[in-house]
């Protein structure tokens, strides 16, 4: 059963602006395998050289953060909703 996956905007021209696509898979690493077949490019900006996500993505399954529940080998339930969220850094703090 598909899953219904988040893109945040920064990623959107990888899926033609489409804010939700799915995907078919039974953990993270299947989802994002299944996501670069469809949106290729996806890949190479959520994980690095090694296959690992990447330090400044972070990626929820129905709300839970990922890190810490087996990372890209986490399960992901039928049905489930993953969310793709960028680490935002940056600014100047005021005193």
């Amino acid at each position: 059963m598909p899953v219904k996956v988040r893109i945040p905007a920064p990623l959107r021209m990888l899926t033609k602006n489409q804010p939700v696509v799915s995907a078919e898979g039974k953990t993270v690493v299947e989802i994002l395998k299944d996501l670069e077949g469809q949106y290729p490019g996806l890949w190479e900006r959520l994980c690095d050289e090694t296959g690992h996500i990447r330090r400044f993505v972070n990626i929820f399954v129905n709300g839970e953060d990922v890190r810490g529940r087996g990372d890209q080998a986490a399960p992901v339930p039928d049905g489930a909703e993953v969310s793709i969220v960028p680490a935002i850094a940056g600014g100047v703090v005021r005193s």
